[in-house]
């Protein structure tokens, strides 16, 4: 009897992960919303042509990057190889923040040739990459907090908890918002181009 309970415990979603998954699918829709309205406002005779900032390549192989060394300390967690572990998930962390200041110098090298992505003077164009590649760097940087508390735990001493569910939450959301730039950065390459 007790083995058959123990066994459906582990076959259960645990609710931290039942809870992302909720989430992963409202942001989803969100961006899948942004890209829809994309592509109807490009046909506005308005509409400016430009190419993405060259940085945004960097940009994306920092967050390829960045699910490698993610996917790579989930494995050294789940081996208890604690000293690689706090190695891949301060890269992981390092990773993020090198994204978000590329993306940053992405947008600085726009309004440097003209294009303004908000305010007087600014094009939809413009604008609408700005709100949606802004929008994805919040959850970049809502990834790197949870990867920080992490780095922070790893590193306390006094803890010794090897539960495996923070690590899969965090790596399950990592790997997520990294799909969603690759999506992101071919969709504005193919739609833009």
């Amino acid at each position: 009897m007790m083995a058959t309970v123990s066994e459906q415990q582990r076959k259960r979603l645990h609710p931290h992960k039942f809870s992302l998954w909720v989430a992963m699918a409202s942001i989803l829709m969100m961006f899948a919303g942004f890209t829809s309205a994309y592509i109807v406002k490009r046909n506005d005779s308005n509409w400016l042509q430009f190419s993405l900032p060259p940085v945004f390549s960097f940009s994306t192989a920092v967050i390829l990057a960045s699910s490698l060394t993610m996917y790579l300390a989930g494995r050294s967690f789940k081996a208890r190889n604690m000293v690689r572990y706090r190695i891949l998930i301060t890269v992981t962390a390092v990773l993020g923040v090198l994204f978000v200041v590329l993306q940053t110098m992405g947008f600085k090298y726009l309004q440097e040739h003209g294009v303004k992505l908000i305010g007087s003077g600014s094009n939809p164009s413009g604008s609408f990459l700005g709100v949606i590649t802004g929008v994805h760097m919040l959850h970049v940087i809502g990834g790197v907090i949870v990867l920080i508390v992490m780095f922070i735990r790893a590193f306390n001493r006094r803890s010794k908890n090897y539960s495996l569910v923070p690590i899969e939450v965090a790596s399950t959301y990592w790997h997520f918002v990294d799909a969603i730039w690759i999506y992101l950065f071919i969709f504005f390459n193919i739609v833009s181009g």
